[in-house]
């Protein structure tokens, strides 16, 4: 899974969370969410290791998801803006006052849904590419986290690289079942239409032969 674990906070309060390995992630986004400056809207990136957690922050709602460093920018951050979108569509004004993990419950599942959605689905990065990338992602920089924490309050990323590789073996299984399928009824298309082809001989063979016995009775 490309995107591995997501919130949604306003300012360090965590209104919903989820991951979707073992990790622990969630302790170093709090630390960026108290660390990063201003209060000003911004898209930014910070690398820990071969993992990225990709921040946007609009109207004080911020949304933060950690991302393997393969999935690039422009996924990641067309994942957060539809979070974004989401949340305030849901929620509205209640997200200025709504408590710790106050939207969790139901909110959760959507981050799950997304984060899947975006990692393994061809065609969230096809309409990505027909939309075009967002105009903040291109200036975002990817800095390292010690830019916002100090090498003292950082902590080592800790991820489940066996909850990763049975994620992979499960899309695996699941595009094989998929390709199996594809094939079946590849095969059953083609066994109907060699059926279809042989009965349409066979009724120009007999039609043929009924005309030939036919032929000479005509005759007499």
């Amino acid at each position: 899974m490309a995107i591995l674990y997501a919130l949604v906070a306003r300012g360090s309060v965590v209104l919903a969370e989820f991951s979707g390995t073992s990790t622990n992630a969630s302790t170093i986004s709090r630390q960026i969410l108290e660390k990063i400056p201003g209060d000003s809207d911004t898209h930014v990136s910070y690398s820990q290791d071969r993992y990225i957690f990709h921040v946007k922050r609009t109207d004080g709602l911020t949304v933060l998801c950690m991302a393997d460093e393969t999935a690039a920018r422009r996924m990641p951050f067309a994942f957060l803006e539809d979070i974004h979108q989401r949340f305030v569509r849901t929620y509205g004004r209640a997200v200025h006052s709504a408590q710790a993990y106050g939207m969790n419950d139901e909110f959760s599942r959507v981050l799950s849904q997304q984060m899947e959605y975006y990692s393994n689905d061809p065609n969230a990065d096809r309409i990505n590419r027909l939309k075009g990338e967002m105009s903040q992602v291109r200036n975002v920089m990817i800095e390292n986290i010690d830019k916002v924490l100090e090498r003292g309050d950082r902590l080592e990323l800790l991820v489940d690289k066996t909850a990763n590789m049975q994620g992979n073996t499960f899309r695996f299984r699941k595009q094989a079942r998929r390709f199996r399928s594809t094939v079946w009824w590849r095969n059953v298309k083609l066994t109907v239409a060699l059926i279809f082809l042989v009965l349409v001989v066979i009724y120009v063979v007999l039609a043929f032969v009924c005309h030939g016995l036919a032929l000479p009775s005509c005759l007499k």
